[in-house]
């Protein structure tokens, strides 16, 4: 029996969505965030020692990561190919398409995007009067100088590699859509959004047309990524 442990508003959504296209029946323990540190509880740390989600348990395999998580469900119960590409030799375009944006929404996507939302809680936390212009200049320049440029490059590469085919990895939905899913919906938070790019913003709304893709959200919860810079 396979176990989902996860995290409201988190990551974890990709993996009961994965789970909502294979059709593949599971158990789902949620957690809710800690209101104040936006982190995990206890009892999620008490799973895994990272108090990350998601963590899947499958019999006794216990498996953290989205990605890693992602590629075993394919690898072991997608015998369709349903979600992944069809056995093309491991140099094939839509093979090496399909692995590249995999690892590419944490990999690379993500960093800046993390970056973006710490420094906009730094602009908000609590700290002594004498310290917050310091602060708030110190985010500023950061966001002007690095990480706003870095969310420039990333995002325009995504939209562009969106004009080269239907989905991510080829003319076909695949796992890696799903993986891309979240970096694009945290992108979509960011003030200023998504305006200048129409593909990503077609692309997360053909996404939340997928029935598979509404019935994890129905599970899980609906992602508000805003609300970490709350």
């Amino acid at each position: 029996m396979i176990t989902v442990h996860h995290l409201e508003n988190s990551r974890s959504l990709r993996v009961l969505w994965m789970l909502e296209e294979l059709g593949l029946p599971y158990e789902l323990l949620r957690y809710a965030r800690d209101p104040q540190t936006w982190l995990a509880p206890q009892a999620l740390w008490d799973v895994h020692p990272l108090g990350k989600s998601p963590v899947l348990q499958d019999d006794a395999l216990i498996l953290a990561e989205s990605g890693a998580i992602l590629e075993y469900l394919a690898d072991r119960y997608d015998a369709d190919r349903q979600l992944s590409p069809a056995p093309f030799p491991a140099q094939a375009p839509e093979r090496l398409r399909y692995r590249y944006w995999l690892h590419y929404a944490e990999g690379s996507a993500m960093p800046p995007l993390l970056m973006s939302l710490v420094f906009a809680r730094l602009r908000k936390a609590p700290m002594p009067f004498f310290a917050r212009p310091v602060a708030r200049a110190i985010a500023a320049r950061v966001m002007k100088t690095y990480v706003g440029p870095q969310l420039k490059l990333h995002l325009d590469w995504m939209e562009r590699e969106l004009g080269q085919s239907s989905w991510f990895a080829g003319e076909r939905f695949t796992a890696a859509d799903i993986q891309m899913s979240f970096p694009i919906q945290a992108a979509a938070s960011r003030s200023g959004g998504l305006q200048a790019y129409p593909r990503l913003q077609d692309f997360l709304a053909r996404i939340a047309q997928r029935p598979a893709y509404r019935r994890a959200a129905e599970r899980g919860g609906r992602l508000d990524l805003a609300a970490g810079r709350r």
